[in-house]
């Protein structure tokens, strides 16, 4: 995905995220302190997978401007800091809502997410992308005053309180403190360091092997780190050149499941299994398995693949 300029063609075009109305909480647990946009007002504010369906409601009152960042890219920290300011400068006609797509798994499964800065708009539930790529001020204030007008013609015309959250309500808010390696696992992702989020995770099975969470953790991490800094069309290039090559075909099953086309990365591997023998069959066949960890075994999906890969083996 490249750069796209700000116009009014930006507008439209939704994207489905309703299955985000309010999943689980992933293992990586709640947005760290790292997160951009500074400052403690309702004006910012940091969701993850759990608390999207919160910004979600909010913008039945007030535009959401939805920006995806990533803790191991400083320049789109950057960017989104810029895009606080702005935002902030409406005085609660937008709210910005930052999510930091190494932690937030399914929301970068659901946008499919191959460039940051993401920026969307959300207006009464309806999330319209605006821009990837880093932009000039003066252009991030055309596109947020596209949004107020198409928010106004929609009915979306609330504001909200500017003023800095009371520390109590904080302490309210707060989520539970999370284990010691859940912890480490966590702050080593949002410092793009996978293998140190690998490592504390590793503990933490060590430590308990019947950890669900540092299990699937482990196993997202795993994923974000095989296909971090891949191109997404060389890969399927490459792929659809070589059907039984298990390590082409492996990493677009990957990012199959990283773009949320799970059943599209099962039936792939399954395939791979059926075609190939020997040592080959057995490395396709342990990476479906590792993929079923990273989406988790009381899923569907996972459990009709896994009957699919017993036939497929048997």
């Amino acid at each position: 995905m490249t750069d796209q300029p700000i116009t009014p063609a930006s507008l439209r075009g939704a994207v489905d995220l309703s299955a985000l109305s309010r999943p689980a909480t992933p293992a990586g647990g709640a947005p760290g302190t790292g997160a951009p946009g500074g400052g403690s007002d309702a004006l910012v504010i940091a969701v993850d997978d759990a608390t999207f369906g919160d910004a979600m409601q909010t913008s039945a009152t007030v535009p959401v401007i939805l920006a995806l960042w990533s803790g191991a890219r400083a320049d789109s920290k950057t960017h989104i800091d810029a895009l606080a300011e702005e935002v902030r400068s409406y005085a609660g006609r937008l709210q910005l809502a930052t999510v930091d797509i190494d932690v937030s798994l399914q929301i970068r499964q659901a946008l499919q997410v191959q460039q940051v800065p993401m920026v969307l708009a959300v207006l009464a539930g309806q999330p319209v992308p605006l821009y990837v790529g880093d932009q000039p001020a003066d252009a991030i204030r055309q596109v947020l005053d596209k949004v107020l007008e198409a928010a106004a013609a929609n009915g979306v015309t609330g504001t909200l309180d500017a003023a800095p959250q009371e520390s109590g309500d904080q302490e309210t808010a707060a989520e539970p403190e999370l284990p010691a390696t859940h912890q480490q696992a966590f702050d080593a992702i949002e410092r793009g360091d996978y293998d140190a989020a690998t490592a504390a995770y590793e503990q933490a099975l060590k430590d308990n092997p019947a950890d669900d969470e540092a299990r699937l953790g482990l196993g997202q991490v795993g994923l974000l780190k095989r296909t971090s800094g891949v191109d997404l069309n060389t890969a399927r290039e490459e792929a659809a050149a070589a059907p039984t090559d298990v390590a082409k075909q492996t990493l677009v099953a990957d990012l199959d499941v990283l773009g949320g086309h799970i059943e599209d990365a099962f039936t792939r591997l399954i395939d791979l299994v059926k075609a190939t023998t020997g040592d080959e069959r057995n490395a396709a066949r342990e990476h479906l398995v590792q993929l079923f960890d990273v989406v988790g075994p009381a899923d569907e999906r996972v459990k009709k693949a896994r009957t699919a890969l017993m036939s497929a083996l048997y």
